[in-house]
């Protein structure tokens, strides 16, 4: 039996073909999803390969909701962490023309707000953390990339 445990989140989506509701699983580092029939999975959101097909997703949008733990005044506060991420076209070397990571922490009544170009998912909570109040720290939850 393995010790890395799963998460799942609830998410949307979109692309020209319109929208859809998906869930996204992480397990240790590895993440997957199912969007219109197809299984994709991958280390990286920025990087879901699809299962069967070539190439990895793109020219879309991925959003979903994560909780988050905050650590302050010597206990632990649930936080929401709301995901927006934006893949674009694919490149002739199979890599995508970008990918925008925009995060937003909802905690103690206020939203704290990162992007990132590239689709980093450190640094963009990096970013956030620095945004906290003093004493504030993010509880680890993210098991992978962007």
């Amino acid at each position: 039996m393995s010790s890395e445990s799963t998460e799942v989140w609830a998410g949307w989506y979109r692309d020209r073909r319109g929208a859809e509701a998906v869930t996204i699983a992480a397990c240790g580092r590895q993440l997957c999803t199912r969007i219109r029939g197809v299984g994709y999975e991958g280390a990286a959101f920025a990087a879901l390969e699809g299962i069967g097909v070539e190439g990895v997703l793109s020219s879309c949008v991925l959003e979903w909701d994560m909780p988050l733990p905050v650590h302050a005044d010597g206990s632990v506060h649930r936080a929401t962490l709301s995901c927006l991420l934006t893949l674009g076209e694919p490149l002739p070397d199979g890599s995508l023309d970008r990918a925008d990571l925009n995060l937003t922490l909802h905690y103690r009544g206020a939203a704290y707000e990162s992007g990132v170009a590239g689709g980093d998912f450190d640094d963009a909570l990096d970013r956030l953390q620095k945004q906290l109040p003093f004493g504030a720290e993010l509880g680890v939850r993210a098991p992978v990339d962007a």
